[in-house]
């Protein structure tokens, strides 16, 4: 049986080409032409969160964030998500938010009441953050 090599007419749809991606974490891919990807990793590895409020806050604030993403995007939103990935970067930078960013982000999700009122995620956000006394 005669081997074929792949041409680049041949990518179009209905090539019968198959593609099979298994489990991907840590890394980025395209598939397609014309791509530029790109996984960068500027030297800082992620700190594991301090203790479990840490935890609970951290995976409340990246569900808040993914959520907002589905909301119309307004100064108000746009402040929040700001903090939110502030937040963010504190727990996985040190293992804790500080109380000045608690702060601040509480102050952020009350100015985005109308917003996040509707989402579980930003009633989650507003719990931890309270336990944690901010």
């Amino acid at each position: 049986m005669a081997r074929r090599q792949a041409r680049d007419d041949d990518a179009g749809a209905g090539s019968g080409r198959v593609v099979n991606v298994g489990p991907v974490s840590d890394s980025a891919f395209a598939v397609g032409d014309h791509n530029d990807v790109r996984n960068e990793h500027h030297g800082r590895t992620a700190v594991a969160p301090r203790d479990e409020q840490q935890a609970e806050l951290l995976l409340a604030v990246r569900n808040l964030r993914i959520d907002l993403t589905r909301c119309l995007r307004t100064e108000t939103t746009a402040v929040l998500d700001a903090e939110l990935a502030a937040t963010e970067d504190d727990i996985t930078g040190t293992g804790a938010a500080a109380p000045s960013r608690l702060a601040r982000l509480r102050t952020a999700l009350t100015t985005a009441e109308g917003v996040t009122a509707m989402l579980a995620s930003g009633a989650a956000v507003g719990q931890a953050v309270g336990v944690l006394g901010g």
